[in-house]
């Protein structure tokens, strides 16, 4: 049939979806009412996951009691969260957490330089002393975790630091 230059008719099975659609199409394309994060297309008011590549499924979530029941419940709140995906979460870094990362990683270095123990942390009135006159101060955790997780950080930068000066 091909040589008379006749096509077959196209097979049945093929699928209805759209292949190459994004989240981000989906949101453009609907506004406010939907936000991706991390790949995924979330409802704002509803705080579910979407498929992105049915737009008829979006469409029958967008017109579900649900969804009108908590997007009337979501407008009048005055705070607008929308939910982010778990890896999204874990790879944002704040200011404050790198400012309390900052801040332990200048105490390890204060006590080392002074040869003043890591134990001396634990004590009672150096904890008060440092939740109350030091910014970030109350977030010093106790000896032990300070030698596991920043005394080798701050052996390391020494060292290098010693290795360049040699040099």
């Amino acid at each position: 049939m091909e040589r008379f230059g006749v096509k077959s008719a196209p097979s049945r099975n093929r699928s209805k979806t759209a292949l190459y659609v994004t989240p981000q199409d989906r949101v453009s394309e609907f506004g406010s009412e939907l936000h991706e994060d991390g790949g995924k297309l979330f409802c704002t008011s509803c705080n579910v996951v979407l498929n992105h590549v049915r737009k008829s499924a979006i469409n029958d979530h967008l017109k579900s009691k649900t969804h009108t029941k908590r997007k009337a419940e979501f407008e009048e709140q005055n705070v607008r969260k929308k939910q982010r995906t778990l890896t999204a979460s874990l790879q944002c870094n704040s200011a404050a957490q790198t400012e309390k990362s900052s801040v332990i990683q200048d105490f390890v270095k204060m006590c080392l330089e002074a040869n003043i123990p890591l134990e001396k942390a634990d004590h009672p009135s150096v904890r008060a002393f440092l939740s109350r006159h030091v910014k970030n101060g109350s977030s010093i955790p106790k000896s032990e975790q300070l030698r596991k997780a920043y005394l080798p950080d701050g052996y390391d930068n020494e060292n290098q630091l010693i290795n360049t000066e040699d040099r």
